[in-house]
């Protein structure tokens, strides 16, 4: 007993404690159905298990981001090397995007 609480449900409250941590800080910053479109009103639904988004358009760029599928993202028109951007340093690969709404070109 540690402060006349069991050891048991000392070692539940931690494990509970975290998992709510890892929820909380494993949730990556990709939208969902709310998605911002970018400039041109354009939003794109992921297709991909799980699509990186660089920091350039080029496929050894540094990764910034992750989206996971059917996630939806705000986009821009500018397509580069087969990466579409979706905001400052913020780029992934066009044949894993597909239009959801929007202005997309």
């Amino acid at each position: 007993m540690i402060l006349g609480i069991p050891k048991r449900t000392l070692t539940i409250i931690a494990v509970l404690v975290g998992v709510g941590l890892i929820y909380v800080l494993g949730a990556d910053k990709r939208t969902s159905s709310g998605a911002t479109p970018g400039s041109t009103g354009c939003v794109m639904t992921v297709t991909a298990d799980v699509l990186n988004v660089r920091s350039a358009p080029d496929p050894n760029a540094g990764i910034v981001g992750k989206f996971k599928k059917d996630a939806q993202t705000g986009a821009e028109l500018d397509v580069q090397n087969g990466f579409r951007k979706l905001g400052d340093n913020k780029w992934a690969a066009a044949e894993f995007l597909k239009p959801a709404q929007g202005n997309c070109g």
